[in-house]
């Protein structure tokens, strides 16, 4: 004898097909409300800050990065290494230079040691895209002597010169008349003219965020960065000469 087996849907599936189909039917149904234009807003409007502007300043002026542009680029993951994977040149003005402000322990001939008690800071020069503004962006360019005998000994080399003064190639150059102050430690020809307020520079070198050249330890500033000096070109002269301190700092 056969026997005859029927098939059924679970009592969920059957509920399930009953919300759907009278769902379908709600939606097709022609009770919608029609839609109304509500009138404009007539109450007081809300106080809204203006939109910012973006910055405009440039990224370069020419083949060198402004002081902006290398400092932007140093902080973005995706143009770090344009400026940081070799050598480039930044444009800007003096707005700052410890010369004048060095300790007079440490004003002196090289060949001379410091007093064990003198604390004295790596010659340094701030370089900034605004003339005389300190409180921009600046970036310090360092790496140009090693200390402030070398700028005592360039300063007096090149107090009577009238045309500057050839690049040292070799050591023994340095200490002739119509060659550079050559920095024996740093293996770095001393600037010339020695670094000035005022003066609008083009420093060619090692950009990044360390200063690595020091004996007392590594400089940082991760935000404009650092420039270790390879060379320099003056292309408008200070008002004043470099000069230190005459009682010292």
């Amino acid at each position: 004898m056969r026997t005859t087996r029927w098939l059924s849907l679970p009592l969920v599936g059957v509920a399930a097909l009953t919300a759907l189909g009278a769902a379908s039917s709600l939606g097709c149904g022609g009770n919608d409300e029609p839609y109304k234009v509500s009138p404009a807003w007539s109450g007081k409007h809300a106080s809204l800050p203006p939109v910012p502007q973006l910055p405009t300043n440039p990224i370069k002026t020419g083949d060198s990065y402004t002081i902006y542009g290398a400092s932007h680029h140093l902080r973005s993951r995706i143009h770090a290494t344009e400026v940081t994977g070799k050598d480039i040149s930044i444009i800007g003005y003096i707005v700052d230079a410890n010369i004048s402000t060095a300790p007079a322990c440490a004003v002196h001939k090289t060949g001379k040691k410091d007093p064990e008690n003198c604390v004295s800071d790596i010659p340094t020069f701030w370089i900034s895209d605004t003339k005389g503004d300190k409180s921009g962006a600046k970036i310090k360019v360092m790496g140009w002597a090693s200390n402030f005998a070398n700028v005592f000994d360039a300063m007096d080399k090149y107090k009577n010169a009238k045309d500057p003064p050839k690049h040292a190639d070799k050591p023994d150059n340095a200490g002739k008349p119509g060659y550079l102050m050559q920095d024996e430690l740093w293996a770095v020809d001393v600037p010339y003219p020695l670094p000035s307020v005022g003066a609008k520079v083009k420093v060619t070198g090692r950009y990044g965020t360390v200063f690595a050249k020091s004996s007392a330890g590594l400089v940082t500033d991760p935000s404009n960065g650092i420039m270790t000096y390879g060379s320099i070109e003056t292309l408008e002269p200070p008002t004043e000469p470099a000069a230190f301190a005459k009682n010292g700092k």
